[in-house]
């Protein structure tokens, strides 16, 4: 019988090879998945309005109608509520009946390509600003709504965060769980600036864009946040999730004169409402109230 026995030389391009096909799958091809499924048709149905709230239809300056449950506020100020990137205004029903139920009108929108809402998704919500731009139109025509602040989670609020700078008259920003919409905001976080920790966020956003043909938003959050000189902003971030936490750390430091951090212990992400009702609702209303309702 023959020995069989491997040269080192093919020993090393076995394993170079091996290298290679795992460094393309990490930093080519896990992008690539992520991307894909970051602009993946959503099939999501928000089923009926909540009680007290009708369905309207909002359209865009770029031919998308949107669609969100509408009720008008008692007190004159009203919440635009804004979902993240698992699942459309149904997800923020709760949210939007316990605004309701303390006297704010309600607008909890489904952004474009989510449930009924037209237009092409996009899960990080690059085209928030211009959805944004289209529900503060529509609040515009309705006399009864005399403030407007906004509450959003995950991608709802990075949505808002990135439109506030744009809107003066979205006076005051709950951000529940937001941390980055692109490389461009990643970046932000000092600890994510080396290569080596961002490269595979380049491919990522690069990725998206050619997927979707568009381009990463523009002002960074940082800057919106900044630029937003008469907007008040409450950042909450989960205690469980180190990385958010620092994201919303450095949202509080871009406008510390103008916003508060609440660091939720032991909850995951955009779990605050759920893990304790009451004190999440009694920190957001007053909020709004001081921001929106005691000027």
């Amino acid at each position: 019988m023959k020995r069989f026995s491997l040269s080192r030389g093919f020993v090393f391009r076995v394993v170079v090879t091996l290298v290679i096909v795992v460094i393309v799958a990490l930093y080519i091809g896990m992008p690539l998945v992520m991307a894909v499924a970051a602009t993946a048709p959503d099939g999501g149905a928000a089923g009926e309005p909540p009680q007290g709230f009708s369905e309207v239809r909002v359209p865009t300056d770029d031919g998308a109608e949107l669609v969100g449950w509408y009720a008008e506020p008692d007190n004159g100020a009203l919440i635009l509520v804004v979902h993240g990137a698992g699942g459309g205004r149904g997800s923020t029903r709760s949210y939007a009946a316990m605004l309701r139920e303390r006297g704010f009108g309600v607008l909890a929108l489904s952004v474009r390509g989510y449930d009924d809402s037209t237009g092409r998704i996009n899960r990080l919500g690059w085209n928030g600003t211009r959805d944004i731009a289209a529900a503060m139109q529509f609040l515009q025509k309705r006399e009864s709504v005399q403030a407007v602040g906004g509450l959003g989670l995950s991608m709802g609020g990075e949505i808002l965060l990135g439109a506030a700078s744009s809107f003066p008259t979205l006076q005051a920003i709950v951000a529940d769980g937001a941390t980055f919409r692109a490389v461009n905001d990643y970046i932000e976080l000092p600890m994510n600036q080396p290569w080596y920790r961002n490269f595979t966020h380049h491919i990522f956003s690069f990725m998206v864009g050619a997927i979707s043909g568009e381009t990463q938003p523009s002002p960074t959050l940082v800057k919106s946040i900044a630029d937003a000189q008469t907007t008040s902003f409450l950042f909450i971030a989960a205690g469980n999730d180190d990385d958010e936490g620092l994201f919303n750390q450095m949202f509080h430091d871009a406008a510390p004169d103008r916003s508060s951090l609440w660091i939720i212990p032991q909850v995951n992400h955009t779990s605050g409402f759920s893990s304790d009702p009451a004190a999440y609702e009694q920190r957001v209303i007053e909020f709004f109230s001081a921001a929106l309702l005691d000027n």
